[in-house]
């Protein structure tokens, strides 16, 4: 037979879980790529407007055959956007799951024990 975990006591331990170092960490962490990489990104992107409105001469410089500047810019942006996230991919896999993945083993052992006492 289980036992279910009163609300009150679920929101408590959710909220012990936010508050807690690992999960600052674990914040501090995901926003230290998050902000960086999206800055970075749309500065990339507001830089290809922007020429493709002011540099209309330079953007349409032929390169090869009918290739011109925008389209490899075009182009690189969508590169851009997958190199970002298979960064991000590794990024969390190496920094971020092993912080999360202790922290939801904290809170498995946690709800296990109070599981064990209730009983």
């Amino acid at each position: 037979m289980t036992t279910e975990v009163p609300a009150s006591s679920s929101t408590e331990r959710y909220r012990a879980v936010q508050q807690s170092e690992d999960f600052q960490r674990l914040r501090s962490k995901l926003r230290s790529f998050i902000f960086p990489m999206t800055a970075a990104f749309f500065l990339w992107y507001l830089l290809y407007v922007l020429l493709s409105a002011y540099a209309r001469g330079f953007m349409g410089a032929k390169i090869v055959g009918n290739i011109n500047v925008a389209l490899v810019f075009g182009l690189l942006q969508f590169l851009s956007t997958f190199l970002i996230a298979w960064y991000y991919s590794r990024y969390a896999s190496r920094q971020l799951d092993p912080i999360a993945d202790e922290i939801n083993a904290k809170m498995n052992r946690e709800k296990a024990e109070a599981a064990g006492s209730a009983e």
